[in-house]
Parts: structure tokens; C-alpha cells; sequence
């Protein structure tokens, strides 16, 4: 007697995952594609711990003021310019930093001007090759 042996196919449990790698690739594109219009604004350094008042060793600030009538300020060392255009701060600012690039940047804005006035502040700071901007929080004079 010969025994017949039969194999069972059994069914495989197989997952074709071609299709979501190709789901994913796409997306990534879409994501790689709308990043950069979607991330639009000022970059600022903000501290992660308590603010903390300056280094006295540290060189003096170039301060980059702007008023409640909207004027703008370069304030370095003992001189304090008017500027009369965000182009003239830009352009003073930056050949400041070509003399000292280490030196510091900070915006002071009057409590009564409005949020876009510092704003345009800040970005015509990054124009002129400021990387990095602090903010004084101490409250102006009226």
C-alpha cells in the first residue's frame, strides 16, 4: 500500500505593502512641497529659562528703538541715531556688525506702539544680518 500524500496549501498571510510606501512617498513630497510656505515669520532666539539681565563683560548693545509715534532709533554706545526709513536701520545696522559680528542686538519698543511696528522692526534687523535679537523688557519711559 502506497499512501498518497497530499499537501494543503494552506493560504499565505501576506501583506502587499508597495502601495502604502508609494501613499507615503507622495505625502512626504506634499509636506516637503508646502513647508516653506507655510513656516512664514520672524525667527527669534528666545530664552528657555527665566530672563536674565546682560553680561557686564559683554560689549554694549546696538539697540534698535522704535517709539509710540512709530520713529526708529539706533542707539550705540553713548550715539543715538534717527532713522528715518527701516532701509536706513538695516543698512546702519549692518555696517555696524561688519566692524564687531559678536556684538549683540536687542529691540525696544514703546508699550503703546503697535505689534506690527516691531515686527517690521525685527525683520528689516534680519535683513541687515542680525542672527539673533533680544528683546528689553524693561518698560519705557513716558
Amino acid at each position: 500500500m502506497q499512501s498518497i500524500r497530499r499537501s494543503k496549501s494552506r493560504p499565505k498571510a501576506e501583506i502587499n505593502v508597495v502601495p502604502y510606501i508609494d501613499v507615503m512617498l507622495v505625502l512626504l513630497v506634499i509636506f516637503i512641497a508646502t513647508a516653506p510656505v507655510v513656516m512664514q515669520g520672524v525667527i527669534v532666539d528666545l530664552p528657555e529659562a527665566e530672563a536674565q539681565a546682560m553680561n557686564e563683560d559683554q560689549r554694549t548693545p546696538i539697540i534698535a528703538t522704535v517709539d509710540k509715534a512709530g520713529q526708529y532709533f539706533v542707539s550705540i554706545d553713548s550715539n543715538n541715531e534717527k532713522m528715518d526709513n527701516l532701509d536706513d536701520v538695516s543698512a546702519y545696522v549692518s555696517s555696524e556688525l561688519l566692524k564687531d559680528p559678536t556684538r549683540p542686538v536687542v529691540v525696544q519698543g514703546d508699550a503703546h506702539v503697535s505689534y506690527d511696528a516691531v515686527i517690521q522692526l525685527m525683520n528689516a534687523l534680519k535683513q541687515g544680518g542680525v542672527k539673533s535679537v533680544g528683546l528689553v523688557t524693561e518698560p519705557l519711559g513716558d
